[in-house]
């Protein structure tokens, strides 16, 4: 049984400059997602990957179709989904341990439990000598684990993830997708990513949807049958090479239609 279902799911905006049409995002989505699965979405820019995340989160509501965790719909944001971001979105003034206590804050988990979990995802994190540090004291991979371990330590059902490593340069991003593996092994929580960068997508993922240019369809969604636990040099073997052709070949005329040459690089073809 599906963990997740997302179905027949639409969204449209009304645009401020022509109050009286609308755009469609997202048309007709439709998706199961297993529970322990670490699903990969990539796209052009624009396609509607991170609303498809917002949506998941119900910081957004559909125009059309439903989602379903567990069997029941959501309507509502929840402790159960938990969303990573981008840019951190860590409190500046808050230490690295009190940052990834904020959820069981806001839950209302008394203090000593609390502090107890949060330095146990630090542990998880390997950023357990940095509890009483501040972020601006922490390099860019760092502070993403701390949001990582922040999210973990709700105890979320699915982990949403919005181009966590965007903002990090490629070494230390490659590294990131590395540590993210390692934390997913231990803990087995379903992981929806969302990224830009198709050699990431094939090396975190069970399985790849590919959208279309706006308005967002899945068009494929690809299995990846690479070994695991892998490591980075699974990156260069002819089977790794061939699943990012494969979906090099399905987002060419996508990210043409979308003119989003700055977002996703074409790949030289396999020999």
């Amino acid at each position: 049984m599906a963990q997740l279902v997302v179905d027949n799911l639409s969204l449209s905006y009304q645009q401020s400059n022509a109050p009286a049409s609308s755009f469609l995002a997202l048309k007709d989505i439709s998706l199961s997602i297993g529970r322990g699965e670490f699903v990969t979405v990539v796209g052009p820019s624009g396609c509607g990957k991170s609303t498809l995340l917002m949506l998941i989160a119900a910081l957004l509501e559909p125009s059309a179709g439903s989602i379903a965790l567990n069997g029941t719909p959501v309507r509502a944001p929840g402790s159960d989904r938990a969303l990573v971001f981008q840019d951190f979105a860590l409190l500046p003034w808050r230490t690295v341990l009190k940052n990834v206590e904020v959820g069981l804050e806001l839950k209302k988990v008394p203090r000593a439990e609390r502090e107890a979990k949060a330095r146990r995802y630090l542990e998880l994190v390997d950023l357990q000598g940095f509890a009483h540090h501040y972020p601006h004291q922490l390099s860019g991979g760092m502070r993403q684990r701390v949001a990582i371990a922040r999210a973990l330590c709700v105890e979320p059902e699915i982990l949403l993830m919005d181009e966590p490593f965007g903002a990090l340069d490629a070494q230390t991003r490659q590294v990131m997708g590395s540590e993210l593996l390692r934390i997913w092994e231990d803990d087995r929580k379903t992981i929806i990513f969302v990224t830009h960068d198709l050699d990431e997508a094939i090396y975190l993922a069970d399985r790849i949807v590919v959208m279309s240019a706006s308005p967002g369809r899945i068009i494929r969604e690809i299995p990846v049958h690479l070994s695991r636990p892998r490591d980075l040099n699974i990156r260069n073997t002819l089977e790794f090479l061939e699943y990012r052709q494969t979906i090099w070949n399905l987002l060419e005329r996508e990210v043409r239609t979308a003119g989003a040459w700055n977002r996703v690089d074409p790949v030289p073809a396999t020999t």
